[in-house]
């Protein structure tokens, strides 16, 4: 369901005595997160959150090298995730492009990310300053309609889509819109989208851990960057989705020591959704037998709660101009 209703689904699960899984994000604002919390407590019940980049085995790799220190205490992390323009663009042109469905893209899609980060440090974000503007996707093309397929200027836009071609989109949306008034091929240039393309943050973590953090969703590829940074070396990341990097058979991971050494971990891509942890994700939720967990694949709503409130900190902070408490955004959760 759309994430502005999540709570609702959530909380009702609970109170009927089940245990609920939810997908990310847990929910998109801070008072939605506390009630969540609140019915979790009541209901002795408990929810997980479905991180599934936990389980990929390039970023279970990483988990796996911090927890043997190879570089020492972690001080700093500089993340950045980019998005293409053909996976960017759709969030313009769903729902998505609302705050009060998606909590932006610093909810909706940075919470894998901010959850990654979490869940690699093991630490919990403290303090959040952020900047965030629709720069790309912005109402300036003076010929455009309210959607694509109606749109009669659709021989000259570069984001023009022919959805209703596919007969699996035709047939979920399409075909139904005079029961449900959805349109799934709006306008990215719409004057109505309040949601950022631009955006830049940065945190500070309980232990002094600094953050710095940047998505973009109008890249020619697809893929992250991040950089670990420690008191024994820096460590280096990468994973491309799209462009001219996507074909390659395998991720590394660099370790930059303090003697002068570049070591480097050759991970091999695995396969199915989401860099290979879909399937590991499915199978630890639905296994009969319990499966150890050393590395603490599974998330609870704590973790979900960790992870959107740097997005609805950071979102906070875009409107008010000044850093924001995660302690603020949970007084009497």
């Amino acid at each position: 369901t759309v994430d502005r209703y999540h709570h609702q689904y959530i909380i009702g699960a609970l109170q009927a005595g089940c245990d609920a899984i939810t997908e990310k994000p847990m929910t998109i604002d801070d008072a939605k997160c506390r009630a969540i919390l609140a019915a979790e407590r009541a209901s002795g019940r408990r929810v997980i959150v479905t991180f599934n980049y936990r389980f990929a085995p390039y970023t279970a790799r990483v988990k796996e090298l911090l927890r043997a220190g190879t570089i020492g205490r972690v001080l700093s992390v500089d993340f950045e995730w980019i998005l293409d323009t053909r996976h960017g663009a759709d969030y313009f042109r769903r729902w998505h492009r609302r705050k009060e469905n998606s909590g932006g893209l610093l909810v909706h899609k940075a919470t894998h990310h901010f959850d990654m980060i979490n869940w690699w440090v093991e630490d919990e974000p403290e303090r959040v300053y952020a900047f965030g503007a629709r720069h790309f996707y912005d109402p300036t093309r003076a010929q455009r309609g309210e959607r694509c397929s109606t749109c009669e200027h659709k021989d000259t836009c570069q984001f023009y889509v022919n959805y209703a071609a596919d007969p699996e989109m035709r047939a979920i949306y399409f075909n139904v819109e005079t029961y449900d008034g959805y349109y799934r091929d709006r306008c990215v240039f719409a004057d109505e989208i309040d949601i950022e393309d631009t955006m830049s943050l940065t945190a500070r973590y309980r232990s002094g851990i600094l953050l710095s953090y940047s998505l973009i969703a109008h890249s020619p590829y697809e893929g992250w960057r991040a950089a670990l940074n420690g008191t024994g070396g820096r460590m280096e990341l990468e994973e491309f989705h799209s462009g001219a990097r996507a074909a390659e058979p395998s991720q590394q991971i660099r370790i930059f020591n303090r003697r002068n050494e570049l070591v480097v971990y050759d991970v091999p891509k695995a396969t199915g959704g989401h860099g290979g942890g879909d399937e590991q994700l499915l199978r630890r939720l639905f296994t009969t037998d319990p499966i150890p967990d050393p590395l603490g694949f599974m998330a609870d709503s704590w973790a979900g709660a960790m992870s959107i409130l740097v997005g609805v900190a950071a979102n906070r902070s875009i409107a008010s101009g000044q850093p924001i408490a995660i302690a603020d955004l949970l007084r009497d959760a």
